[in-house]
């Protein structure tokens, strides 16, 4: 259920901040047109950390209703809170996601037993498959290998979306891990080499912009064809750079926005893409014919 190009679903909003609830709509019908693989609401492209507990559940739940099974939803309902982080785990699984995404504790830095006993018990009290989310430089916290090895036989938790910045951390996780555990890169720009060490795909922020490109060049990897995911790998790393030149997902909402799919908001203290950087991103994706 869990390979390939899986967009990590920016959160359309108006210019107010209001969520779109049209646009995301539109959003998902055209990710299925496009071929990716799966879905990842309220991950941090989401905008998940400024958006209420009502809001986030509803994202989900319009996300699963308008998919009908069409795509894998993973659901993010990650939290600092392990009490919280449960909550929305228990309701995503009643909403009918088929998975959940759940980012490590952020700001509390807690200790790699603390990592433990946090993810075991939401495996405990939930019955849906849980996708383990690496991401230091965001959470101050790092999942390490051996903590990732420990969580792994416990049934409910089925992988992980690593993005601590260094590719050899896949290797590190498939050497200490049952084989039907998956890997994903959380990571965009090393994704190629995350899959040549065991990654099976990517929870993406580049799919939301370039879909078909995105799934494409997964597609080719997986199916054996090296020589075309590199060569799509290539295109879509000038693409990678751009999208990253500021906080995450202000380049992205900005380039969906000139693409007449999403409204320009995005919500405090996230602000819009600096002026200084929107020409050469509408340069960039003018290269690959988004425009």
């Amino acid at each position: 259920m869990l390979r390939g190009s899986i967009v990590a679903l920016v959160t359309p909003m108006r210019a107010d901040g209001a969520v779109d609830w049209e646009a995301l709509e539109a959003l998902v019908e055209w990710h299925i047109a496009e071929g990716t693989h799966g879905i990842v609401p309220m991950g941090t492209t989401g905008e998940s950390a400024t958006l209420d507990t009502g809001e986030h559940l509803e994202v989900i739940g319009r996300t699963v209703k308008v998919v009908a099974g069409r795509l894998p939803v993973i659901a993010g309902t990650g939290s600092n809170s392990t009490s919280e982080a449960i909550h929305q785990t228990q309701e995503a699984t009643r909403l009918g996601a088929d998975a959940c995404l759940l980012v490590t504790p952020y700001y509390n830095r807690p200790t790699q037993e603390g990592l433990y006993r946090h993810y075991k018990a939401i495996a405990e009290a939930t019955d849906i498959p849980l996708v383990l989310y690496n991401v230091p430089p965001r959470t101050g916290c790092d999942l390490q290998a051996e903590t990732v090895a420990r969580l792994a036989p416990m049934d409910s938790i089925v992988g992980i979306k690593e993005a601590c910045g260094d590719p050899d951390r896949v290797k590190a996780i498939v050497d200490l891990v049952p084989e039907d555990f998956l890997v994903l890169s959380g990571e965009d720009a090393l994704t190629l080499r995350m899959m040549e060490l065991g990654a099976r795909g990517t929870i993406s922020v580049t799919a939301n912009v370039l879909p078909r490109l995105m799934s494409e060049f997964c597609g080719s990897f997986l199916d054996g064809d090296l020589q075309r995911a590199q060569e799509l790998d290539a295109q879509l790393q000038p693409i990678h750079e751009i999208l990253f030149i500021e906080s995450s997902p202000a380049p992205t909402k900005w380039a969906l926005y000139e693409m007449g799919r999403i409204d320009s908001g995005i919500r405090l203290p996230l602000v819009e893409l600096s002026e200084q950087y929107r020409p050469e991103l509408r340069s960039r994706l003018q290269k690959l014919g988004v425009f």
